[in-house]
């Protein structure tokens, strides 16, 4: 059982008791006019926009949300890479007589030791999945719906309860009661929405969600022991992408080069130095010399006429 659903829903309630205990007395907040109106006002409505199989089924989800225990991912990591070594070991059959308490994995595990067809495997586990997900949704809907319903019945009770008072100003003994009736079917509204309905359908929500994760993860694990890979390894590369799910951030990892550097292919080497241009120098004796040996070797000796000597420049 989630103790934080019923130790939330007793402390809400308690409070507002305890408030009005401080204030007076009990009985002038209780009102069978008022709770009828909006109690079973609230009730009919939320029947009348759903259908009367899915209105049924509402008691079944509400279980959930009180009685269910949602599994840790970590632990159905760690169950499943069990059974994966186990399956390596003694092949598939030895599965058979594993105690499993999720029926979800339960399920999927007796497919692999019939021998099924691995696409079905999958198929058929998502079929539950998308179901599972359908009737959460559906509950959680009918639960919004209250949500929005109550205070609008609240205010039909507030104008039944003006209607009562103004109609009959000549007596003084019933403005009180009418005016009663007014402001106690607001009340019993904002209650009904904001202590019941609404944190409710919040609460299925986040059940079907958690639920939805580990469902995907126990399909992901039974295709890879089917597949017959490393326990180990698909752990290992599950666990990272647990993280979101779980909120837990994951370490960013530090880049291999500094801040300062916009990336590896832009960054320059610290030993690298850019040579500056040495300005032109003059002429030496050395420079003359290279000069005349440069000249000497343009020109062949044949083509060399009587008397010829090598420029300078």
């Amino acid at each position: 059982m989630d103790i934080a659903t019923v130790i939330g829903l007793v402390g809400a309630f308690a409070m507002v008791l305890m408030a009005i205990l401080l204030g007076g007395s009990l009985g002038m907040f209780i009102d069978p006019v008022s709770l009828l109106i909006v109690v079973g006002g609230s009730i009919f409505v939320m029947m009348m926009r759903s259908s009367l199989a899915d209105f049924l089924k509402l008691g079944g989800i509400l279980g959930k949300a009180f009685g269910a225990k949602v599994d840790d991912p970590v632990d159905l990591i760690n169950q499943l890479v069990e059974l994966g070594t186990l399956a390596r070991k003694d092949g598939m059959i030895a599965l058979e007589g594993q105690e499993i308490s999720n029926p979800f994995l339960a399920k999927g595990i007796g497919m692999l030791v019939d021998g099924t067809d691995p696409g079905m495997i999958k198929s058929s586990l998502h079929n539950d999945l998308g179901g599972m997900k359908l009737r959460h949704e559906l509950g959680a809907a009918i639960l919004d719906a209250g949500e929005k319903y109550a205070p609008a019945m609240g205010m039909i009770g507030t104008l039944v309860g003006l209607v009562q008072m103004l109609s009959n100003m000549s007596d003084p003994k019933s403005i009180g009661p009418a005016m009663a009736v007014a402001l106690l079917t607001t009340m019993y509204g904002a209650i009904l929405a904001n202590m019941v309905f609404g944190p409710m359908a919040e609460k299925i929500k986040d059940y079907s969600s958690k639920e939805a994760n580990n469902c995907a993860l126990i399909i992901e694990g039974i295709m890879f022991i089917q597949s017959g890979v490393t326990p180990v390894s698909w752990a290992t590369s599950s666990l990272p992408s647990l993280r979101p799910r779980l909120g837990r951030p994951w370490p960013r990892a530090k880049p291999p080069w500094p801040r300062h550097r916009q990336s590896p292919s832009k960054s320059r080497s610290p030993t690298r130095t850019r040579r500056r241009k040495k300005p032109p120098r003059a002429a030496t004796g050395a420079v003359k010399k290279r000069t005349l040996r440069r000249n000497v070797r343009a020109v062949p000796p044949r083509a060399r006429p009587y008397g010829w000597r090598p420029s300078r420049t």
